[in-house]
């Protein structure tokens, strides 16, 4: 909890003017959404589930933002009953919903920007494309809604500090067109991106921050709006370890260079983000220090994709034995959330708070 202490007070210090809003879905824990209420941190939600768990925490509603652009209408109402008034949308559809279920409320217009240059990329699922969100946000002020502004992610793990420059200088040319249409933006909702330490090397986040004023200053110039920033990973990635167990090493051929490592852990059970090798976790052994060799790790399930690094092989100690523990750093964000509930009969992860 100390490093998450340190991570918010960062992020307090590198944007100054920029409310943060940390997005849950990293980590409900409610030991977690508590000492951030405390901090006074504010909150990007994703369901009723979510919203609930942050009114308990001690947040008050007005902290609150449903960022999902993909909710039932009564969940919106739902929402909208515990005191949110600020609702993301993407498309006209979901403008009608919330006009519906949550009139008067403030609405952002999310659009579809590039994520290049992040270790997980997010696709067309989110956002429209930014010439049609000054449409999008007419019809929410004619349907009584508050067109309240902008909404963007550049991609989780984001290494490229300037990937927030190109999806502000669209946002601005929305400010200009919804000001023609008698539309007053005000707020900037700059996502997330901000990256947690695995084991690839990433800048540090006072760079984010430099680069962030920088493309706000040329796009807006003296006019900056309000800002707020949504980091999940960034705030609580670093604040988490898991303990692992190897169950078995094995070689497929007496010749094969490379040695099967087999953990009590797998895809099924926290580590979905190894998808296509995306996030790659730093993992301590007690024999580190000794001659290491190149190893495919997997997980225990009895499913073929269960498999976490084979296209690029882990570097692990060759000293490494059956019944040998193994370290997963930075393992503080869509581990306990992406666990399956007993899948092959293994228990989701277990967490403790401390």
């Amino acid at each position: 909890m100390t490093e998450l202490r340190e991570n918010y007070l960062a992020f307090a210090r590198v944007l100054p003017d920029t409310r943060v809003f940390y997005a849950v879905k990293a980590n409900p824990s409610p030991e977690i959404l508590k000492l951030l209420a405390e901090l006074g941190s504010s909150f990007d939600v994703a369901s009723v589930s979510e919203t609930e768990a942050v009114l308990a925490a001690g947040a008050s509603p007005e902290r609150i933002s449903y960022g999902n652009t993909i909710k039932k209408e009564s969940e919106i109402a739902r929402a909208y009953r515990l005191g949110v008034t600020l609702f993301a949308v993407d498309c006209e559809a979901e403008v009608e919903k919330v006009a519906r279920a949550a009139p008067g409320s403030r609405v952002i217009c999310r659009i579809h920007c590039d994520g290049s240059g992040s270790e997980w990329p997010l696709s067309r699922k989110f956002g429209c494309e930014p010439e049609y969100a000054p449409d999008i946000l007419e019809q929410a002020h004619r349907l009584g809604l508050v067109p309240h502004g902008i909404s963007f992610h550049v991609g989780s793990q984001q290494h490229n500090v300037e990937a927030w420059d190109r999806a502000l200088a669209s946002t601005a040319a929305i400010f200009r067109a919804c000001a023609e249409r008698g539309i007053a933006l005000a707020m900037v909702n700059l996502g997330g991106g901000f990256p947690a330490r695995y084991a690839r090397k990433t800048p540090k986040l006072d760079a984010y921050g430099k680069a962030i004023f920088r493309s706000l200053r040329r796009h807006f110039g003296n006019g900056i709006p309000e800002t707020i920033v949504e980091p999940g990973r960034g705030l609580v990635g670093n604040a988490g370890i898991i303990e692992a167990e190897v169950v078995l090493i094995a070689k497929r051929s007496p010749e094969d260079p490379v040695r099967w490592v087999y953990l009590d852990i797998g895809k099924f059970h926290g580590l979905a983000e190894t998808i296509e090798e995306s996030i790659r976790y730093p993992i301590r052994t007690g024999k580190d220090g000794s001659e290491l060799a190149p190893c495919i790790i997997a997980g225990p399930t009895c499913d073929s994709v269960d498999v976490l690094y084979e296209k690029t092989p882990y570097m692990l100690p060759i000293s490494l034995a059956i019944g040998d523990k193994v370290l997963i750093e930075a393992a503080g964000a869509y581990t306990a959330t992406y666990s399956s509930v007993g899948f092959n009969g293994y228990p989701p992860l277990r967490q403790y708070v401390i």
